[in-house]
């Protein structure tokens, strides 16, 4: 009986031990790749938000030892928190009146590090830290221009406030809140979807907004109106604020820098915008 030849396998398509490779056929390379974007759709989602979570936690310890920085200076300085009217330009000089904000608790060697002023999260930052608040020199009259060249601090702050004033007064907050009471999609740091706000008494909440709308979770806004209750609730911040029915020029004032691109109609400006009376 005549013996049946093996069929040589080419040298070039042999594997390990002379046995040939297997491979995947297409429709099992296609799944593969089909699980994998599948992964990759569930999973990069939930990194991005976790780092935003993780970012947010970081903005609001920063924005809590901006408070603190501001009531010691306070302390020391007739009960006033930082008022950039109360600084001339001879002793601290800035391009706009809202940089003298910060500038004033640098000034004074209460609060130096300028990335406190800056959130990753906030669109308008451009991925680099300024060097300095203060320009290195022995007058220390000057913001460096790293700080204040194109740039937009992702907070606003609120100018003539006192310690003496009530505990519920909001005093620093994301930049982006609206005369509504709704955070801007376009100048908002975390855009429409809410902010941090800081208030005298050292109370520091993420807020969707400060509208009345659920009347459940109401504005955390108190009245500057003096006949007021404590639930007369303004979605205005500006009715929030010290409001001086005496001399309504010498009123608290919002100062904020708008971003580069979507100011969006926030509260505030660069100059400071004045408090009006509440209802």
């Amino acid at each position: 009986m005549r013996s049946q030849r093996c069929r040589k396998v080419p040298i070039r398509d042999r594997g390990v031990f002379g046995i040939p490779p297997a491979g995947f056929t297409l429709i099992e390379l296609l799944t593969v790749i089909a699980i994998i974007g599948i992964l990759a759709a569930i999973v990069i989602p939930t990194v991005g938000a976790v780092r935003e979570k993780a970012q947010r936690a970081v903005d609001a310890s920063n924005l809590r030892e901006i408070l603190k920085a501001a009531q010691i200076y306070a302390g020391d300085n007739q009960d006033r928190l930082p008022d950039p009217l109360q600084i001339s330009q001879a002793i601290l000089n800035t391009p706009e009146l809202a940089w003298k904000w910060p500038g004033i608790l640098a000034k004074h060697n209460l609060l130096t590090d300028p990335t406190f002023y800056f959130s990753r999260n906030d669109p308008a930052f451009n991925g680099v830290y300024p060097t300095f608040i203060i320009t290195p020199s022995a007058a220390r009259d000057s913001l460096h221009p790293s700080f204040t060249t194109d740039r937009a601090p992702s907070w606003a702050f609120v100018g003539g406030v006192r310690m003496s004033d009530p505990a519920t007064t909001p005093v620093i907050w994301t930049r982006g809140l609206q005369p509504d009471g709704l955070w801007s999609a376009t100048s908002g740091v975390y855009k429409d979807t809410g902010g941090f706000i800081a208030f005298l008494g050292g109370n520091v909440a993420f807020y969707p907004n400060t509208t009345n709308q659920n009347p459940a979770s109401p504005s955390p806004f108190i009245s500057n109106h003096p006949g007021s209750t404590s639930e007369t609730r303004p979605v205005n911040v500006l009715q929030a604020i010290p409001y001086n029915a005496a001399a309504p020029q010498n009123s608290a004032r919002i100062y904020v820098i708008s971003p580069p691109t979507g100011a969006g109609g926030m509260v505030g400006s660069p100059g400071g915008t004045l408090a009006t009376r509440g209802p």
